[in-house]
């Protein structure tokens, strides 16, 4: 399975940095009884693996060869690819840039970069569909995507709508060999103007598909604004994390 991290963003909420967003320091990871700092992006990477990744996309911008330094061929158990989005057209054009790796029979996984997430081994709850997603709940729904359900059926993706119905937003998302490949030519017919998963997901459940919502998240936090950093901090201020946890080998870098 393919775990996809879109990496091309300009990161203008957090900026200046002197370095790619997904990069920024946060708290710190133990490795072989050392703590060393931890890049944000590191935790989802981490997260992917947990849940089933055994290779790992990253879609960045031209400008980005940091992160390919940083993090190099491999991640632990995972081998690493590179895809470059020329222009930041937004989440559906870098999810499917990666068309290019992902093969005809792969299931794909995707997270977002510079967002920390609890627990940790979330990704494992969600079901073989052709589209399913990670549900966290949220103090304010209206910056994210936010996920009406009828039982575990995905009904609508409120995209960033101040009116939400619902604190349940999606951190995550799986797709089938077949999902990934129902959605890439539902965008493409859509002269791909979607700029958002969410308003692309909309437009696949009107048109017969099918989406499932598994509330399995406890605590999410993007990491993308000041605000954010913070709380992340905070939250991560009394864990180093054990990169031998859930039978993982040591990271070396």
């Amino acid at each position: 399975m393919w775990g996809i991290v879109p990496a091309a963003g300009r990161g203008s909420r957090i900026q200046p940095l002197a370095f790619s967003k997904e990069l920024l320091p946060v708290g710190s990871r133990r490795d072989n009884g050392t703590d060393r700092p931890c890049a944000v992006a590191e935790y989802l990477v981490e997260r992917l693996i947990i849940g089933g990744a055994d290779k790992i996309c990253f879609v960045i911008s031209p400008g980005k060869s940091d992160i390919l330094e940083y993090f190099g061929d491999h991640y632990r158990t995972a081998q690493l690819a590179y895809v470059v989005q020329p222009d930041a057209l937004g989440l559906c054009d870098a999810v499917f840039r990666a068309s290019a790796v992902v093969g005809e029979r792969d299931d794909v996984v995707v997270g977002l970069p510079d967002t920390i997430w609890f627990p940790k081994t979330a990704l494992r709850e969600l079901p073989e569909a052709d589209l399913s997603f990670l549900l966290f709940p949220v103090e304010h729904p209206e910056f994210f995507d936010a996920v009406v359900l009828a039982g575990e059926q995905v009904q609508e993706i409120q995209v960033k709508r101040p009116d939400a119905t619902t604190d349940w937003i999606w951190g995550a998302f799986r797709m089938s060999a077949t999902g990934f490949h129902d959605l890439r030519q539902l965008w493409r017919l859509r002269n791909p103007r979607d700029e958002y998963f969410g308003t692309l997901v909309n437009a696949y459940l009107a048109a017969g598909g099918r989406g499932v919502g598994v509330k399995a998240g406890d605590t999410y936090v993007d990491v993308g604004t000041v605000n954010g950093y913070r709380t992340a901090m905070a939250l991560l201020s009394d864990e180093a994390v054990d990169v031998t946890d859930h039978g993982l080998p040591p990271l070396h870098l």
